[in-house]
């Protein structure tokens, strides 16, 4: 499959000597949901204004729908949604002005009927003669996401776009971004809230410090990456581990119920049947046991913290 998006050594360092990004390489399929996924301060923004054309790169190219940003600008602006993380809206506009308005900035004709539709997807069509002053966060950030729709982009950048909303503005707006992959719109999302990538993504790419340390499937991230656990319940509260179980690296809950031992899904041997053996020898009775995997959280917290 060919890339629409293409990242080739882009670098970018500020005036102050700041590096906000280094030697990234990046390409996005077509139709894709990627969710760029890091700390505050990590780079996710620029990275993204860097493609839109909005910063300037230090080095490196980026190419969209096979044009490069900088010299095909026009056009690759054309195919693109941005969606920014600040409100920046005007205050006494009205909510069909501003969205019609920002149609006709990109050289669209009028199409009415096209602009309800995606008001009432929004749920901002009772609001549309309402001025912008008059509406409230998440409104407002609804307000965004149609002016970055209104001139039917086949990209769309999200950049934290559930940033100070509440929860369940927060699933709308995820039903409405599954909603717009379907008809076929490559989107990009920037967020810390790791839920928001599990929920939605394809691929999650995970930055740090203006690297970009991964990109892969949520699937393939889980089983690569991932640890699972194994919860041994107790017939009988033990008040330490036996030195014969040393060697598994168990963790003993405070109340001596349960024992807990993880291992690679990766590894040629789990090393279970070895445990149950050993378990069985130090005279620890089990109850129960069960199987857990490690959560994207996990993953992503044990990334960036062997990148600091």
């Amino acid at each position: 499959m060919q890339p629409i998006i293409k990242v080739s050594q882009l670098s970018k360092i500020y005036q102050s000597g700041h590096k906000a990004l280094e030697d990234i390489n990046l390409e996005i399929n077509d139709g894709e949901i990627l969710a760029l996924l890091g700390p505050n301060g990590a780079g996710k923004t620029t990275l993204i204004s860097i493609i839109c054309g909005i910063v300037s790169a230090s080095e490196g190219s980026v190419t969209i729908a096979g044009y490069d940003n900088v010299e095909g600008y026009r056009q690759t602006r054309e195919l693109i949604g941005l969606v920014p993380q600040e409100l920046t809206l005007g205050a006494f506009d009205t909510v069909w002005n501003t969205v019609n308005f920002s149609r006709g900035l990109f050289g669209k004709k009028p199409d009415p009927a096209y602009l309800e539709q995606l008001l009432k997807d929004l749920s901002l069509f009772d609001k549309k003669d309402s001025e912008l002053r008059e509406l409230s966060g998440g409104m407002k950030r609804r307000v965004l996401i149609a002016k970055a729709l209104s001139h039917e982009p086949s990209i769309l950048f999200l950049d934290e776009p559930t940033a100070g909303v509440d929860v369940e503005l927060r699933k709308d707006m995820w039903k409405l971004v599954s909603r717009l992959n379907q008809s076929g719109v490559t989107i990009i999302l920037t967020t810390h809230y790791i839920e928001e990538a599990e929920e939605i993504a394809d691929r999650v790419g995970i930055i740090s410090g203006g690297e970009l340390l991964l990109v892969d499937s949520k699937r393939d991230l889980m089983r690569d990456l991932g640890k699972k656990h194994l919860i041994l319940d107790l017939k009988q509260a033990a008040s330490y581990l036996p030195d014969s179980l040393s060697d598994y690296d168990l963790l003993l809950s405070e109340d001596g119920m349960q024992l807990t031992y993880t291992y690679s899904t990766q590894a040629d041997r789990t090393g279970i049947t070895a445990l149950l053996q050993s378990l069985n020898g130090a005279g620890l009775s089990l109850k129960d046991l069960h199987t857990s995997q490690s959560s994207l959280e996990e993953i992503f917290v044990k990334l960036v913290r062997s990148k600091v």
